[in-house]
């Protein structure tokens, strides 16, 4: 045994084992504000009474084109293949050239008449509960690295915490055996881990990653959950390393960041019992599986991620985000648009419809906010001869569920979709108002960084309350 010479040293040796709790990420935690420095997770009082308890945000990676998909343009068929009438954005990514109509025709669902694109006919069926929001603007982040930084963490340029982080910051969660925040298979690249982090607030509040968007969201259930020496050396270690702590901690005084290490080591211990069997999806029905499209093929994979989110939220998990993410699905369509945004919907289509019937039959959808999500849309004009490019000016994301007018739109686009000509809907804008379904205040929401309190909005941001319930 290697001759143990500080406490960094016990720490680094007890960590081994401890599966995906990293000890750099550990060691590297800010302060916690005096309130929550002893239990940085348990449940807080909301600014004001919720509509939702917790959220599934449905994110589609790479810009699902708004005008093939929720926002329906006749003109763009009448002018296919003319020059654009108006003038184009200043910033683009990249050329285009003259309009191009949808491949794919609206139809009118439910009965609030609401036009989806043959792309969606699941969710079309569900449009009765879903908002949607066709005057999203995302400023002039025409690249996926900042626009998923912005939609994820408010910022597309400086490191900033993320949504779920700052969700699980105001109200901690609701299950101590589990992660508040998790994401299911994000992507590793146009800011990876950053989409999910916490950045300058403490590290407990971090997003955990299950899967990551190179690999398939397996049907093993959840890896690395039992200790290679056992569960009861395990513990013993465990205690010898909180009997460290405790006693620096009667030497020195207070200090939060100790205390958080410690209930994160508690925590990943906890979860070796509670995750290997809330990610078996084995007991659930052959009825739910078909309702998710799970045991089918394209809808699989997506079907289990969204199964999967159904009962981590059911277990007390406060933010879940469903990532359909580059490399292995991207909706990224420079070229031949129809092909990809066909094989990308087909995907993840029955199983969103799915996620949204079951929540409503189990009574979860009135407290749970559900949001369909993308970094930007797609230019209304060619790219090459049948690709659309990255067009942030302009674009749709829908929500459902807590606190949600169901059967509505909001906002509008110009006849063409490259502008917002009503209702313009920000970032801020949109963070701020899931935030008001969550009972937070977003410009109370604050945290003491760099001599300034910083807060998801920055100094932007107001509730769009045409869309509330």
């Amino acid at each position: 045994m290697p001759i143990i010479q500080s406490r960094r040293d016990l720490l680094r040796h007890l960590a081994c084992g401890f599966g995906s709790v990293a000890l750099h990420t550990l060691l590297s935690e800010e302060a916690h504000g005096a309130s929550i420095a002893s239990d940085p997770l348990a449940p807080r009082p909301s600014h004001h009474t919720p509509k939702a308890r917790r959220v599934i945000f449905l994110f589609m990676h790479g810009g699902v084109s708004h005008v093939d998909s929720f926002d329906p343009k006749p003109r763009l068929a009448q002018m296919h293949g003319k020059p654009l009438p108006i003038a184009k954005p200043q910033f683009e990514f990249g050329g285009t050239g003259n309009l191009l109509a949808s491949p794919w025709k609206f139809k009118k669902y439910g009965q609030s008449g609401i036009e989806v694109s043959d792309l969606f006919p699941h969710i079309g069926s569900m449009i009765d509960e879903i908002c949607v929001i066709r005057s999203m603007n995302g400023g002039n982040e025409v690249s996926h690295g900042p626009a998923l930084l912005r939609l994820n963490t408010g910022d597309g340029v400086f490191n900033r915490p993320s949504l779920g982080a700052w969700t699980l910051y105001g109200l901690g969660t609701e299950n101590r055996d589990l992660p508040g925040f998790i994401s299911l298979s994000p992507s590793l690249y146009h800011g990876g881990a950053q989409n999910y982090g916490s950045a300058f607030l403490p590290a407990s509040f971090q997003g955990t990653r299950v899967g990551d968007g190179n690999t398939q969201f397996g049907k093993g259930g959840l890896a690395n959950t039992t200790p290679a020496e056992g569960n009861d050396l395990q513990r013993l270690q465990l205690d010898l390393l909180a009997s460290a702590n405790r006693e620096h901690l009667a030497r020195s005084g207070a200090d939060a960041r100790l205390e958080a290490r410690i209930a994160t080591f508690e925590l990943a211990f906890r979860m070796q019992a509670s995750a290997p069997r809330l990610f078996d999806l084995a007991d659930e029905s052959t009825q739910t599986h078909r309702l998710y499209g799970i045991g089918e093929e394209p809808t699989e994979e997506y079907g289990r991620q969204c199964l999967q989110a159904r009962r981590l939220i059911e277990a007390g998990v406060r933010f879940v985000q469903v990532n359909h993410s580059y490399p292995r699905n991207y909706w990224d369509a420079h070229g031949d648009l129809k092909n990809n945004h066909t094989t990308n919907a087909k995907k993840v289509d029955k199983p969103i419809a799915g996620l949204l019937k079951d929540l409503r039959q189990r009574g979860l959808l009135d407290d749970t906010l559900v949001v369909f999500g993308t970094e930007f849309g797609r230019t209304p004009a060619a790219q090459g001869t049948d690709g659309r490019d990255h067009h942030p000016h302009a674009f749709s994301m829908w929500a459902a569920g807590g606190g949600i007018r169901g059967g509505i739109t909001h906002g509008a686009t110009d006849d063409f979709g490259y502008y917002v000509a009503e209702n313009k809907v920000t970032i801020p804008d949109f963070h701020a108002t899931l935030l008001h379904l969550l009972g937070l205040d977003h410009t109370r929401l604050t945290f003491r960084h760099a001599g300034r309190d910083f807060r998801l909005t920055d100094v932007h941001g107001s509730v769009v309350k045409a869309i509330l319930a």
